[in-house]
Protein backbone atom coordinates (compact mmCIF):
# COMPACT_ATOMS: atom_id res chain seq x y z
CA UNK A 1 0.00 0.00 0.00
CA UNK A 2 1.45 3.21 -1.18
CA UNK A 3 1.90 6.21 1.54
CA UNK A 4 -1.09 8.17 1.70
CA UNK A 5 1.17 11.46 2.01
CA UNK A 6 4.22 12.21 0.02
CA UNK A 7 6.69 14.61 1.15
CA UNK A 8 9.60 16.40 -0.44
CA UNK A 9 12.24 19.32 0.95
CA UNK A 10 13.99 21.71 -1.36
CA UNK A 11 15.35 25.19 -0.91
CA UNK A 12 13.44 25.50 2.56
CA UNK A 13 10.07 24.20 0.99
CA UNK A 14 8.38 21.34 1.84
CA UNK A 15 5.76 20.07 -0.63
CA UNK A 16 3.42 17.73 1.06
CA UNK A 17 1.06 15.41 -1.35
CA UNK A 18 -2.14 14.20 -0.83
CA UNK A 19 -1.17 10.92 -2.44
CA UNK A 20 -4.88 8.82 -3.11
CA UNK A 21 -5.15 9.82 -6.33
CA UNK A 22 -7.13 6.84 -7.50
CA UNK A 23 -9.74 7.84 -4.54
CA UNK A 24 -9.57 11.37 -5.42
CA UNK A 25 -7.69 12.10 -2.44
CA UNK A 26 -10.24 11.62 -0.01
CA UNK A 27 -9.08 12.22 3.31
CA UNK A 28 -9.43 8.85 5.17
CA UNK A 29 -8.30 8.57 8.70
CA UNK A 30 -4.84 7.67 7.56
CA UNK A 31 -3.53 10.36 5.75
CA UNK A 32 -4.90 12.45 8.31
CA UNK A 33 -2.99 11.08 10.70
CA UNK A 34 -0.05 11.21 8.36
CA UNK A 35 -0.13 14.87 7.55
CA UNK A 36 -0.49 15.97 11.01
CA UNK A 37 2.56 13.47 11.54
CA UNK A 38 4.27 15.74 8.76
CA UNK A 39 3.49 18.74 10.12
CA UNK A 40 5.16 18.14 13.41
CA UNK A 41 8.42 16.66 11.71
CA UNK A 42 7.95 20.13 9.64
CA UNK A 43 7.67 22.27 12.34
CA UNK A 44 10.71 21.13 14.44
CA UNK A 45 13.25 21.10 11.29
CA UNK A 46 14.96 24.33 11.02
CA UNK A 47 16.16 24.06 7.22
CA UNK A 48 11.91 24.00 6.27
CA UNK A 49 10.91 27.59 5.85
CA UNK A 50 6.97 27.31 4.16
CA UNK A 51 5.01 24.33 3.11
CA UNK A 52 3.05 23.82 0.01
CA UNK A 53 0.26 20.92 0.17
CA UNK A 54 -1.74 19.46 -3.31
CA UNK A 55 -2.73 16.88 -4.28
CA UNK A 56 -1.97 13.65 -6.63
CA UNK A 57 -2.83 13.36 -10.10
CA UNK A 58 -4.62 15.44 -12.55
CA UNK A 59 -8.20 15.18 -11.06
CA UNK A 60 -8.48 16.35 -7.45
CA UNK A 61 -6.72 18.16 -4.34
CA UNK A 62 -8.88 16.56 -1.98
CA UNK A 63 -12.75 15.13 -2.63
CA UNK A 64 -13.28 15.05 0.77
CA UNK A 65 -13.73 13.18 3.60
CA UNK A 66 -14.02 9.38 2.46
CA UNK A 67 -17.74 8.71 2.92
CA UNK A 68 -17.04 4.60 3.34
CA UNK A 69 -14.51 5.07 6.64
CA UNK A 70 -16.89 7.61 7.87
CA UNK A 71 -20.34 5.64 7.38
CA UNK A 72 -18.35 2.93 9.45
CA UNK A 73 -17.62 5.17 12.48
CA UNK A 74 -21.24 6.72 12.19
CA UNK A 75 -22.79 2.96 12.40
CA UNK A 76 -20.71 3.08 15.67
CA UNK A 77 -22.32 5.41 17.10
CA UNK A 78 -22.82 9.37 18.06
CA UNK A 79 -19.54 8.84 20.30
CA UNK A 80 -17.30 7.36 17.94
CA UNK A 81 -18.52 9.01 15.20
CA UNK A 82 -17.71 12.75 16.78
CA UNK A 83 -14.24 10.82 17.84
CA UNK A 84 -12.83 9.68 14.83
CA UNK A 85 -14.05 11.55 12.62
CA UNK A 86 -15.08 15.09 13.56
CA UNK A 87 -12.41 15.93 16.38
CA UNK A 88 -9.54 14.19 13.94
CA UNK A 89 -10.66 16.64 11.26
CA UNK A 90 -10.74 19.60 13.28
CA UNK A 91 -7.73 18.87 14.87
CA UNK A 92 -6.11 19.01 11.31
CA UNK A 93 -7.36 21.76 9.74
CA UNK A 94 -6.85 24.15 13.59
CA UNK A 95 -2.98 22.33 13.05
CA UNK A 96 -2.67 24.18 9.26
CA UNK A 97 -4.84 27.32 10.57
CA UNK A 98 -2.11 27.76 13.99
CA UNK A 99 0.62 26.77 11.71
CA UNK A 100 4.05 29.02 12.57
CA UNK A 101 5.29 28.27 9.15
CA UNK A 102 3.58 29.04 5.69
CA UNK A 103 1.26 26.91 4.42
CA UNK A 104 0.51 27.56 1.13
CA UNK A 105 -2.35 25.12 -0.93
CA UNK A 106 -1.88 24.01 -4.53
CA UNK A 107 -5.18 23.72 -5.51
CA UNK A 108 -4.84 21.44 -8.65
CA UNK A 109 -8.28 20.05 -9.17
CA UNK A 110 -11.45 19.12 -7.02
CA UNK A 111 -11.54 20.85 -3.25
CA UNK A 112 -14.80 19.39 -2.44
CA UNK A 113 -15.86 18.83 1.63
CA UNK A 114 -12.68 18.44 3.37
CA UNK A 115 -10.16 19.62 0.46
CA UNK A 116 -12.44 23.30 0.83
CA UNK A 117 -11.69 23.07 4.41
CA UNK A 118 -8.64 22.52 4.31
CA UNK A 119 -8.02 25.91 1.89
CA UNK A 120 -10.40 27.37 4.34
CA UNK A 121 -7.96 26.86 7.00
CA UNK A 122 -4.33 27.23 5.72
CA UNK A 123 -2.29 30.40 4.96
CA UNK A 124 -2.79 31.20 1.28
CA UNK A 125 -4.36 29.26 -1.46
CA UNK A 126 -2.99 29.10 -5.20
CA UNK A 127 -5.68 27.49 -7.64
CA UNK A 128 -5.25 25.78 -11.10
CA UNK A 129 -7.83 27.24 -13.50
CA UNK A 130 -9.10 23.49 -13.53
CA UNK A 131 -9.72 23.83 -9.86
CA UNK A 132 -13.43 23.49 -8.90
CA UNK A 133 -14.93 24.27 -5.45
CA UNK A 134 -17.67 22.88 -3.48
CA UNK A 135 -19.47 22.55 0.24
CA UNK A 136 -21.68 19.07 -0.42
CA UNK A 137 -22.07 17.61 3.19
CA UNK A 138 -25.67 18.93 2.83
CA UNK A 139 -25.91 16.71 0.43
CA UNK A 140 -25.52 13.79 2.63
CA UNK A 141 -27.83 15.97 5.47
CA UNK A 142 -25.01 17.17 7.49
CA UNK A 143 -23.55 20.11 7.99
CA UNK A 144 -19.29 20.20 7.07
CA UNK A 145 -17.39 18.88 10.36
CA UNK A 146 -13.93 19.81 9.96
CA UNK A 147 -14.55 24.15 10.69
CA UNK A 148 -16.49 25.16 6.98
CA UNK A 149 -19.77 26.22 9.17
CA UNK A 150 -17.31 28.90 11.41
CA UNK A 151 -14.18 29.08 8.42
CA UNK A 152 -16.18 29.94 4.79
CA UNK A 153 -18.42 32.68 6.49
CA UNK A 154 -15.39 34.50 8.04
CA UNK A 155 -13.94 34.49 4.04
CA UNK A 156 -16.80 34.96 2.46
CA UNK A 157 -19.63 36.85 5.05
CA UNK A 158 -22.57 35.47 6.30
CA UNK A 159 -25.11 35.66 3.52
CA UNK A 160 -22.47 34.34 0.44
CA UNK A 161 -21.29 31.05 2.91
CA UNK A 162 -24.33 30.19 3.47
CA UNK A 163 -25.62 30.11 -0.29
CA UNK A 164 -22.57 27.46 -1.06
CA UNK A 165 -23.43 25.68 2.78
CA UNK A 166 -26.71 25.29 2.17
CA UNK A 167 -27.20 24.62 -2.02
CA UNK A 168 -24.18 22.44 -1.81
CA UNK A 169 -23.08 23.79 -5.64
CA UNK A 170 -20.08 23.39 -6.81
CA UNK A 171 -18.16 26.90 -7.56
CA UNK A 172 -15.65 28.14 -9.99
CA UNK A 173 -12.03 29.12 -8.93
CA UNK A 174 -12.94 32.38 -10.21
CA UNK A 175 -15.81 32.63 -7.25
CA UNK A 176 -13.45 31.25 -4.86
CA UNK A 177 -11.37 33.87 -5.37
CA UNK A 178 -14.15 36.39 -5.48
CA UNK A 179 -15.06 35.52 -1.87
CA UNK A 180 -11.39 35.05 -0.99
CA UNK A 181 -10.81 31.93 -0.36
CA UNK A 182 -7.96 31.67 -2.68
CA UNK A 183 -5.67 34.32 -3.59
CA UNK A 184 -4.81 34.16 -7.26
CA UNK A 185 -5.13 31.56 -10.14
CA UNK A 186 -2.85 30.16 -12.70
CA UNK A 187 -2.64 27.99 -15.23
CA UNK A 188 -2.44 24.50 -14.22
CA UNK A 189 0.60 23.55 -15.68
CA UNK A 190 2.14 26.78 -13.98
CA UNK A 191 0.17 25.91 -10.23
CA UNK A 192 3.45 24.31 -8.08
CA UNK A 193 6.03 27.33 -9.32
CA UNK A 194 3.44 29.87 -8.89
CA UNK A 195 3.32 28.34 -5.13
CA UNK A 196 7.02 28.02 -4.59
CA UNK A 197 7.12 31.60 -6.07
CA UNK A 198 4.89 32.97 -3.75
CA UNK A 199 6.49 31.25 -0.68
CA UNK A 200 10.31 32.29 -1.81
CA UNK A 201 8.65 35.66 -1.55
CA UNK A 202 8.17 34.94 2.25
CA UNK A 203 11.00 33.07 3.33
CA UNK A 204 13.02 35.87 2.07
CA UNK A 205 11.53 37.67 5.05
CA UNK A 206 12.84 36.84 8.93
CA UNK A 207 11.11 33.59 9.94
CA UNK A 208 10.65 34.57 13.08
CA UNK A 209 8.66 38.09 11.96
CA UNK A 210 6.46 35.51 9.43
CA UNK A 211 5.93 33.01 12.21
CA UNK A 212 4.34 36.33 14.54
CA UNK A 213 2.11 37.97 11.74
CA UNK A 214 0.64 34.52 11.21
CA UNK A 215 0.02 33.78 15.13
CA UNK A 216 -1.08 37.45 15.23
CA UNK A 217 -3.59 37.03 12.89
CA UNK A 218 -4.90 33.72 13.70
CA UNK A 219 -5.38 34.55 17.65
CA UNK A 220 -7.12 37.93 16.62
CA UNK A 221 -9.59 37.65 14.04
CA UNK A 222 -11.14 35.15 17.08
CA UNK A 223 -11.14 37.98 19.26
CA UNK A 224 -12.48 42.01 19.56
CA UNK A 225 -10.10 44.21 18.31
CA UNK A 226 -9.32 44.98 21.96
CA UNK A 227 -7.55 41.72 22.69
CA UNK A 228 -6.11 41.35 19.35
CA UNK A 229 -4.20 44.46 19.62
CA UNK A 230 -2.63 43.01 22.96
CA UNK A 231 -1.79 39.97 20.95
CA UNK A 232 -0.33 42.05 18.33
CA UNK A 233 1.46 43.90 21.08
CA UNK A 234 2.89 40.93 23.12
CA UNK A 235 4.08 39.09 19.40
CA UNK A 236 5.96 42.29 18.78
CA UNK A 237 7.52 42.27 22.42
CA UNK A 238 8.83 38.57 22.01
CA UNK A 239 10.95 39.52 19.00
CA UNK A 240 12.44 42.82 20.59
CA UNK A 241 15.06 41.28 22.05
CA UNK A 242 15.90 38.55 18.70
CA UNK A 243 18.77 38.75 17.08
CA UNK A 244 16.70 38.72 13.48
CA UNK A 245 14.88 41.99 14.63
CA UNK A 246 18.10 43.94 15.80
CA UNK A 247 19.48 42.74 12.07
CA UNK A 248 16.67 43.90 10.09
CA UNK A 249 16.59 47.78 11.93
CA UNK A 250 20.21 47.88 11.83
CA UNK A 251 20.48 46.62 7.88
CA UNK A 252 17.81 49.18 6.98
CA UNK A 253 20.74 52.27 8.50
CA UNK A 254 23.15 50.79 6.77
CA UNK A 255 20.74 50.18 3.43
CA UNK A 256 22.18 46.82 2.97
CA UNK A 257 20.28 43.27 2.80
CA UNK A 258 19.82 41.99 5.90
CA UNK A 259 20.97 38.35 6.78
CA UNK A 260 18.57 36.71 9.18
CA UNK A 261 19.60 33.61 11.41
CA UNK A 262 16.68 32.72 12.84
CA UNK A 263 16.99 34.06 16.58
Amino acid sequence: MSDPIMLEINDGIALITLNRPDKLNALNYALIDRLMAALDAIETDDSVRAVILTGAGERAFSAGADIHEFAGSVRRGRDTAVRDFVRRGQTMTARLEAFRKPVIAAVNGLAFGGGCEITEAVHLAVASERARFAKPEINLGMPPTFGGTQRLPRLAGRKRALELLLTGDPFSPQRALEIGLINMIVPHYELLPAARQLANRIIRHSQLAVGSIITAVTRGLNTAIAEGLQVESEQFAALVPSQDLGESINAWIERRPPLYRGG
